[in-house]
């Protein structure tokens, strides 16, 4: 991937602050909302069981980035999902632990990661877009969705590439050009794109930054009027990533 601009500046001590905002966000609505309630972009959950999912990753991370033993992942046991009247307390605990840990680790500090050891400031990175993602998920159950900030949407977008496609993208036939309107993000990428060279298919979705995160995870439909070329490149791009 070329990205043309990077992610604004967003570094570790946003990504932190947005995990902790993002998921009190979430808490709230799980709070205030029958737990029951199918979640319309992963109609699998209720929106119970997209809370145990965000509290289990947050602890998950946690208990990683607090053995700071970067050769093998931290193995644990997660205490039992709560019952419903203890959920949004256990929540609140779960997201505790993370940003704990992150915080006393500090972003560079490596964990368990192959090819190459990943740090603490990768795993914020993502997490803040977990976090993001999910909250919009929960408010989506309860009515509308508010987008997702600005400039952790910018960040988004790459960080979607870097990790959840990776190396899969030199399966791409061709560059795509996702560019983010409000926040004059712009990102190249394909095989080609590398290269530098001019491949023979390209396509570019023009949408915010927010909506181009939930494009990349299939929250949000591509309307084929933002798209200039080949849009079947930009399909192939989102078939890339598992984001089940």
């Amino acid at each position: 991937m070329s990205a043309v601009s990077e992610n604004g500046g967003f570094g570790f001590d946003d990504a932190v602050d947005a995990i902790a905002h993002e998921s009190r966000r979430l808490q709230e609505v799980v709070a205030a909302s029958d737990l029951n309630t199918r979640v319309p972009t992963t109609p699998k959950w209720s929106l119970r069981d997209l809370a145990h999912h965000i509290g289990t990753v947050q602890w998950y991370w946690s208990a990683n980035v607090r053995a700071k033993n970067p050769a093998e992942r931290a193995i644990g046991q997660l205490s039992a999902l709560p019952p419903d009247t203890d959920l949004v307390a256990w929540l609140g605990w779960c997201t505790y632990s993370l940003l704990s840990a992150l915080r006393e680790a500090g972003p560079s500090w490596a964990w368990w990661g192959e090819p190459s050891p990943h740090t603490a400031g990768a795993v914020a990175r993502h997490q803040a877009q977990e976090a993001a993602v999910h909250r919009w998920d929960a408010e989506g159950s309860a009515g509308s969705s508010s987008p997702l900030p600005a400039a952790l949407a910018n960040d988004g977008v790459p960080e979607f590439i870097e990790v959840m496609v990776g190396p899969d993208v030199a399966a791409l036939r061709g560059a795509v050009r996702l560019n983010a309107v409000d926040t004059n993000g712009s990102w190249r990428i394909g095989p080609d794109a590398a290269a530098g060279g001019q491949p023979t298919r390209t396509a570019e979705l023009n949408a915010t930054a927010s909506d181009l995160v939930l494009m990349l995870y299939r929250r949000l439909p591509v309307p084929d009027a933002d798209v200039n070329g080949d849009p079947m490149l930009v399909a192939s791009l989102l078939a890339l990533a598992d984001t089940s």
